[in-house]
């Protein structure tokens, strides 16, 4: 199967991380196709950056064109997923929602903990999207800067796993996520200096993802996620014109 792993921050480092996570828990004849945004921002950390990336999201994956089983939208927070999720007739699945039901199997209530504090109000809004805010135990993130978004999870290990045991210790959770696509891979890094279990949001989306494409579920074609009605479209790059007025690119309007 292919999967589109798709980064829609701009730090091809970034994607890097993701591929390398994803490829290490992904199964033997899976192919993961890393793609990362040609522009937006270096990493996504708030409301407005999402609305960005969400949009870049969904032109990404209208020019993967075909031959694509299912796709991660590959930063926490999932910026575009139930868009995508409307228009496109392969699954897509989101980094967050994936890491969160992940988690939800293995305790009563996960905390999520990441490097920035300006992640938080996103991530928390992230978690209330996906109607998980009753599992959530909190959120704990670091305080201060950083000296490079690829770097970043080297750089703060410490820092995050001391963080990752006061979740445990005071807010009671039962598993924790290391979040955001910069610390992809860092939960089988720090796993055993954690008493509970530790999830990885990458390595949860590929094997989610892949469940999914061995489903082969159905598009909706009612409901709240059947495909949209076609509309005209001015200015939107032709790919994601085309899938947003049903037709082939290139063809005239329908």
């Amino acid at each position: 199967m292919k999967i589109l792993l798709l980064n829609p921050n701009t730090t091809a480092d970034v994607t890097d991380l993701l591929h390398a996570a994803g490829s290490k828990v992904a199964s033997a004849g899976t192919e993961l196709v890393p793609v990362t945004a040609t522009r937006g921002v270096p990493y996504i950390a708030t409301r407005a950056e999402a609305q960005i990336g969400g949009a870049i999201a969904l032109e990404m994956l209208a020019e993967a064109g075909p031959g694509i089983d299912v796709a991660i939208i590959a930063a926490f927070g999932d910026p575009g997923l139930f868009g995508a999720r409307e228009l496109f007739s392969y699954p897509v699945v989101g980094l967050a929602e994936a890491a969160m039901l992940t988690a939800c199997m293995l305790g009563r209530r996960f905390a999520i903990v990441t490097f920035a504090g300006a992640l938080a109000p996103w991530y928390e809004e992230c978690v209330t999207m996906h109607g998980l805010a009753a599992r959530c135990a909190g959120i704990r993130t670091l305080d201060g800067g950083f000296q490079s978004i690829s770097d970043v999870q080297a750089e703060k290990e410490e820092l995050l796993v001391a963080l990752a045991n006061q979740a445990v210790a005071q807010d009671s959770a039962d598993v924790v996520i290391l979040s955001g696509a910069p610390l992809a891979g860092l939960a089988a890094k720090v796993r055993d200096r954690i008493p509970v279990p530790v999830v990885d949001p990458v390595a949860a989306a590929v094997r989610q993802a892949e469940t999914l494409a061995v489903l082969k579920p159905r598009k909706a074609v009612a409901g709240t996620f059947r495909r949209p009605d076609p509309k005209p479209t001015i200015g939107l790059a032709e790919p994601l014109a085309a899938i947003i007025e049903h037709r082939s690119p290139k063809e005239g309007t329908c």
